[in-house]
């Protein structure tokens, strides 16, 4: 799976938050999006993953030489990141077969997989809404690596984890991240220091 950016943008007003980005990033490499609080990096992740529309410039998205349509990206991206919602009104384990219907989970994997994956079994059949923040985060965790996705987007993925989520976490894409494109967006280096790459937003400004 590939992506490429050429002389990509956004602006929002007259502020431009990045421009003539030209990068490519392919499968199985792990990239770092890295830069200050409020620099830019979720709203370039959030362009990569067709949440946001570049105001300039344009996104390829192709797998083995075909190209894929940029309306059709979605189907082969998964997404987490702290300021994204889930149905809180589900257990856990109805959120996961809601989810699964829209992102299918990666082959071989059934809904409890997922659960004991995420350490999360005592609470799989309570309201996400009573979970901790810890807790929400492992399950966003959870539905974004364990769809079956060729791009995994990671925008601050440790947020609200302790040692023991952020040692999870490790080990989740340790396993199961090995030959996908991931792109991590963070300035800390615990949540990216398995990626091969590393890209400043600063350098697009």
């Amino acid at each position: 799976m590939k992506i490429k950016l050429s002389n990509a943008g956004k602006r929002f007003n007259r502020e431009w938050i990045f421009r003539k980005v030209n990068l490519e990033f392919s499968a199985p490499i792990a990239y770092a999006i890295t830069g200050p609080n409020g620099s830019g990096k979720s709203t370039l992740l959030q362009s990569i993953g067709g949440m946001l529309q570049f105001s300039e410039g344009g996104i390829g998205y192709s797998n083995n030489s075909t190209t894929i349509a940029s309306e059709q990206a979605f189907n082969s991206i998964s997404f987490c990141a702290p300021y994204l919602d889930v149905v809180e009104e589900m257990t856990l384990v109805e959120f996961l077969h809601f989810h699964k219907a829209f992102k299918p989970l990666l082959n071989g994997l059934s809904v409890n997989d997922v659960i004991e994956a995420i350490h999360l079994q005592h609470a799989a059949h309570k309201q996400i809404r009573n979970y901790s923040s810890g807790m929400k985060q492992r399950v966003k965790l959870g539905q974004a690596i364990f769809s079956n996705t060729p791009i995994v987007l990671l925008d601050e993925p440790c947020s609200n984890l302790d040692i023991a989520g952020i040692e999870l976490y490790h080990s989740l894409i340790e396993r199961y991240c090995q030959e996908r494109l991931v792109m991590v967006c963070s300035n800390d280096e615990v949540e990216y220091r398995f990626c091969q790459e590393r890209i400043s937003i600063l350098d697009f400004k």
